[in-house]
């Protein structure tokens, strides 16, 4: 095999490679061999069927499939050989066909930047640092409290807190909502979840009453025809339900999976959740900060740019976009994330950073325990290469930025769990 190499840029390569004609030949030959002993075809004996037959049914396909295989084998001998880091797959050009009994092609494709050394010392990052309380615990109950919560009918006016049946129509200049009739619809009062203006209108009022008031409906509001609409609207209450909270007892526990061991186990099992979760989110936290510190401090780092679309067009996709425009906006945020995973990998490679399989197990546990059937999720992930390589590839960033965070000028940010987990409520 011979190869010559031609720096296009300063990442692209141009391999070119040429390889003896016999070794596809043999390749072919064979495969033409063996394929006459296994193939079933109409008129001939099993395992008797001519090369010859083969050859003019089948030939182009194998040969196609000989110098696919070749050709992928040989590249990677030769980048092995040449010690080049390939950053994308390359684009390979070759006739296919014999020229002076040697075969050639042409492979171009980037390479992985050269870092120099990367001295982190001067980095500073700050740790959100939080973590679970009693009241934290409490509070979550009684969100599970309210997730339980049934509605019965009541004769008195609404307040905030119950579940407000009406029918109503909006009126304004050139306008009518619905063009005929009226549309029900149902709100919480004081959740602000379908108009706040509305909803604060509707309090003080029972079952029966009928009033017409003016309303500034937001543009967020669920019903599109009245989105930032300004409207005299005509209301009439049909129902008024009052929330009845089911109590904390152990049948509470028991409806969410807690046979034994009562409502101490109950909350056991919330503070683990409720652990899991933060732990997570302070986890991305810090992973944010630190990367964003690592790539500010690494503004002249190139990058390969076909990583650079590829990482784009993933994101256009997670969108729901596919567009070329939709994809160019995607480009200034796929770039910072191609420049912090090309950091975190050669932070990984100069201090010898290896993958934890313990910690590997301790995440799909995590992820597992979170299913009705955990065993199924373990399953799943053992059996499919690309689930089980994501979580890999999320494992060592955690151990990387753990590194970083020891060997950096790091800060602790005392916060609340609420802070961590609902920032800005």
């Amino acid at each position: 095999m011979q190869v010559s190499i031609e720096n296009v840029g300063s990442l692209g390569r141009k391999l070119t490679v040429r390889l003896p004609a016999q070794r596809l030949e043999d390749t072919v030959r064979s495969r033409i061999q063996e394929m006459g002993r296994s193939a079933r075809l109409k008129g001939f004996r099993p395992g008797k069927v001519p090369a010859k037959v083969i050859e003019q049914r089948f030939g182009n396909q194998i040969r196609n499939e000989a110098l696919s295989e070749m050709i992928g084998s040989s590249f990677q001998e030769a980048v092995t050989q040449e010690k080049l880091r390939p950053a994308v797959q390359p684009s390979i050009a070759t006739t296919g066909r014999p020229e002076n009994g040697e075969i050639e092609y042409t492979a171009t494709f980037e390479v992985l930047p050269e870092i120099g050394n990367l001295d982190v010392s001067g980095l500073e990052i700050v740790k959100p640092v939080a973590s679970v309380t009693d009241a934290d615990i409490d509070q979550m109950i009684e969100t599970l409290r309210l997730q339980r919560r049934s509605w019965h009918a009541v004769e008195r006016a609404a307040k905030d807190g119950d579940m407000v049946l009406f029918e109503f129509s909006a009126q304004g200049e050139g306008f009518r909502h619905p063009e005929a009739g009226t549309d029900r619809v149902g709100a919480v009062l004081g959740s602000g979840a379908y108009s706040k203006e509305l909803e604060d209108k509707l309090a003080g009022h029972k079952a029966g009453d009928e009033f017409t008031t003016h309303v500034d409906f937001p543009a967020a509001v669920r019903t599109p025809a009245l989105a930032g609409k300004s409207v005299d609207v005509s209301v009439k209450l049909v129902r008024v339900q009052e929330a009845q909270l089911p109590v904390v007892d152990e049948a509470f526990a028991a409806s969410f999976g807690v046979k034994e061991g009562g409502l101490e186990r109950f909350r056991e099992d919330v503070r683990a959740n409720l652990e899991r979760e933060l732990k997570g989110v302070l986890m991305g936290r810090l992973k944010a900060g630190a990367l964003e510190k690592l790539v500010e401090a690494h503004p002249e780092l190139e990058v390969p740019q076909g990583m650079v679309e590829n990482e784009a067009r993933q994101l256009a996709r997670q969108a729901g976009l596919q567009s070329p425009d939709a994809v160019a906006q995607f480009l200034p945020t796929a770039r910072r994330r191609v420049s912090a995973g090309l950091l975190i990998g050669e932070l990984a490679r100069q201090n010898d950073i290896r993958l934890d399989s313990r910690r590997v197990s301790e995440a799909l546990a995590t992820i597992a325990s979170t299913y009705e059937e955990p065993e199924q999720v373990v399953e799943l992930y053992s059996r499919d290469p690309q689930l089980m390589s994501a979580l890999q590839n999320r494992v060592i960033e955690d151990q990387v930025v753990e590194w970083l965070a020891d060997h950096a000028k790091c800060s602790e940010q005392q916060l609340s769990f609420n802070d961590v987990m609902r920032p800005g409520a």
